[in-house]
């Protein structure tokens, strides 16, 4: 898609790894040594507009993973403005985690939500 830093990305061969559906890449601004980003090859908006292309990206971003040796990390994905997602095609973010990493996710320490009677 003409615009989409992502498909800009994809077809200017900008990756690190890849297979038929994907490609993954670090992140201009990684959280974590090894954070990494899965994107699909096929421009999406996001899970909800392309959820075949969410399962091939997280199958993709677990194998990936693996093959790395993570022993921890989280798998993220935003879909819309309220979600915080701000490139508009879907890509999964692949956080590698260590104890005593200092990483605090948005939902951390956050109060809980009062029951509704």
């Amino acid at each position: 898609m003409s615009g989409c830093v992502f498909c800009d990305r994809v077809n200017s061969g900008e990756f690190d790894y890849f297979d038929d559906h994907n490609v993954a890449f670090e992140p201009l601004n990684p959280v974590t040594p090894g954070h990494f980003l899965v994107v699909p090859r096929e421009h999406v908006i996001d899970a909800l507009d392309g959820p075949v292309q969410m399962g091939r990206a997280m199958t993709f971003a677990a194998r990936l993973a693996g093959d790395m040796g993570l022993d921890a990390a989280n798998f993220i994905t935003s879909a819309g403005t309220a979600a915080t997602q701000s490139v508009f095609h879907l890509h999964v973010h692949v956080v590698p985690r260590r104890e005593g990493d200092g990483l605090r996710l948005p939902w951390t320490g956050q109060k809980p939500l009062e029951a509704s009677a």
